[in-house]
C-alpha cells in the first residue's frame, strides 16, 4: 500500500468521523450529558465520586441523545437540505445514507439504554428511553404542525436532570423534579431566541416554532420574558428543599434576573442583535447555574 493511498484513508476515516460527530450533533449532545452527570452528582446518594460510574453516565447519555438526534436528521434530511445552518449534515448533504443513520440510532439508542440499566437501575432506563421517544417519533414531526412542539421539546430536554438524579438516587424524590423545572423554563427563552435569529431559515423548510404565526413579534419576546421570570422563584427550590446552600440561592438569582433583563432588551430593541443576546446568555446561563449548585451541595 503506498503512502498516498495510506493518506487517502486516513482522510477517508476522519471524514466518517465527523460526519458522525454531526449527526449527533456532539456539542448539543454533550451541553444535555454534561446535565445529566451533574444532576447524577447532586443526587444526596451520590456521596462519593465515583469516575467510573461518571464515564459510563456520559458514554449512556451520549449514546441515547446521539440515536434521538440521528433519527432527527434522518427525519429531517429534506427540510435540512433547504436550509443554511443544517445544509451540510451529512444526510441531509447525501454524504451519509438515511438508511445508516437509523442503523446508527438504532444501537445507539438501545445500547445506551441497556447501560442505564445495567449500571443504574430500570426507572434511569425506561426514562432515557421515554425522552429518546418523545424527542425523536413526538417533538421531530410536530414542528411543522405547531408551535406547541417548543413545549413538547422542553420536555425532553429537561429529563436528562431527572435521569441523572434518578440514576443517582433511584427515586423520584423533589430533588429531581425541582433540576428538571429548572432546565425546563430555562429552553424557552434560550429557543424561542434562537428560532428568532434563524427565523427565514426555519420559514423556508416550513418549521412553525415561534409562539406567533406573525413571527419574531412582542408576543414572542413576552414569551421569553415571561418563562424568564419564571426561572426566579424556582431557582431558590434547591436551597428551600435542602439540595444546595445559600451561596448557590444567590448566584442562581442573579443569573435569573440577568436573563430577564435580556428578554427585556428584546422586547425594546425587538431585533436579532437583541435575540442572539438572549442566545448567547442562556448558554453561558446553564452551565454557571449547573456547577454552582453542585459546588454548594449539601452533602
Amino acid at each position: 500500500m503506498t503512502a498516498e493511498t495510506n493518506e487517502s484513508a486516513s482522510f477517508s476515516v476522519a471524514a466518517k468521523v465527523k460526519d458522525y460527530f454531526q449527526l449527533i450533533k456532539f456539542t448539543l449532545s454533550f451541553t444535555v450529558v454534561f446535565s445529566c452527570v451533574v444532576c447524577y452528582l447532586l443526587a444526596p446518594k451520590v456521596v462519593e465520586y465515583d469516575l467510573g460510574m461518571i464515564i459510563v453516565l456520559f458514554i449512556a447519555g451520549m449514546l441515547v441523545t446521539g440515536s434521538a438526534n440521528a433519527i432527527n436528521q434522518a427525519v429531517e434530511k429534506d427540510t435540512d437540505a433547504m436550509m443554511k445552518r443544517t445544509g451540510k449534515r451529512p444526510v441531509a448533504n447525501g454524504r451519509m445514507k438515511q438508511q445508516e443513520a437509523y442503523v446508527f440510532a438504532l444501537i445507539a439508542g438501545i445500547l445506551g439504554v441497556v447501560m442505564m440499566w445495567y449500571f443504574f437501575n430500570l426507572s434511569s432506563a425506561l426514562l432515557s428511553a421515554f425522552s429518546l421517544f418523545l424527542y425523536a417519533y413526538i417533538y421531530t414531526p410536530l414542528k411543522k404542525i405547531n408551535s406547541i412542539a417548543v413545549l413538547v421539546g422542553a420536555f425532553p430536554g429537561a429529563l436528562p436532570c431527572l435521569i441523572g438524579w434518578v440514576a443517582g438516587n433511584d427515586d423520584f424524590s423533589a430533588g429531581g423534579w425541582i433540576l428538571f423545572g429548572i432546565q425546563f423554563l430555562w429552553q424557552f427563552p434560550h429557543f424561542w431566541a434562537i428560532a428568532w435569529v434563524a427565523h427565514s431559515d426555519y420559514s423556508k423548510a416550513g418549521f412553525k416554532l415561534l409562539p406567533s404565526d406573525l413571527g419574531p413579534t412582542k408576543f414572542t419576546a413576552l414569551q421569553a420574558v415571561m418563562y424568564s421570570v419564571l426561572m426566579i422563584p424556582v431557582g431558590i427550590l434547591p436551597y428551600y428543599f435542602g439540595l444546595t446552600g445559600e451561596t448557590s440561592m444567590w448566584i442562581l438569582i442573579a443569573a435569573n434576573i440577568a436573563m430577564v433583563i435580556q428578554s427585556l432588551r428584546l422586547y425594546r430593541d425587538m431585533d436579532v442583535k437583541a435575540a442572539r443576546r438572549v442566545m448567547f446568555s442562556s448558554y453561558i446561563y446553564l452551565p454557571i447555574v449547573l456547577l454552582a449548585l453542585l459546588a454548594d451541595k449539601i452533602k
